[in-house]
């Protein structure tokens, strides 16, 4: 006899369980840990750090991604010299205008989050997708929403 217990649980995962999937099929190992991390934490009932998560988890995945990204600085990897040559290049200058511009689009793609959270959905199937058949970086779901953004507001579509 089939326990109806268990079909319901497997509809409840069923997002997480088709996301962990992907993850293995596509080899994205961080899709893969992310989706399955999430659901043993459901399936344990952590559901007070999951409500953390869901509240902190993009700030302390920030303050991790902006750690990795100073790291050189603090290896003496990257000095004054570097900084000064950095002004001195089209590549350099042409990375600054790109730091500004992405900057600016996740600040707006924060904005569009908190007024339009129901996008949320989208940006995170797109962002599987993107990773694990493109081969991005899982960093897209805010990216994403910055260029949802200003999508948005070309096509005059924007509730704010």
């Amino acid at each position: 006899m089939d326990d109806p217990g268990s079909e319901v649980m497997i509809q409840d995962n069923c997002l997480l369980l088709v996301i962990l999937a992907i993850g293995l099929v596509f080899n994205n190992h961080l899709i893969a840990s992310a989706a399955g991390s999430l659901l043993v934490l459901k399936l344990t009932k952590l559901y007070s750090l999951l409500n953390i998560f869901e509240r902190r988890a993009t700030d302390i995945g920030l303050l991790f991604l902006l750690i990795a990204v100073l790291t050189p600085f603090a290896l003496d990897r990257v000095g004054i010299k570097e900084i000064w040559l950095t002004f001195k290049s089209l590549a350099g200058i042409l990375a600054v205008i790109g730091g500004i511009i992405a900057a600016y689009l996740c600040g707006q793609g924060m904005i569009l989050l908190e007024l339009q959270p129901e996008v949320v959905v989208g940006l995170v199937i797109g962002t599987v997708i993107g990773v694990s058949l493109l081969k991005g970086i899982p960093v897209g779901p805010l990216a994403a929403a910055g260029v949802t953004a200003l999508l948005l507001n070309i096509i005059g579509s924007g509730k704010r």
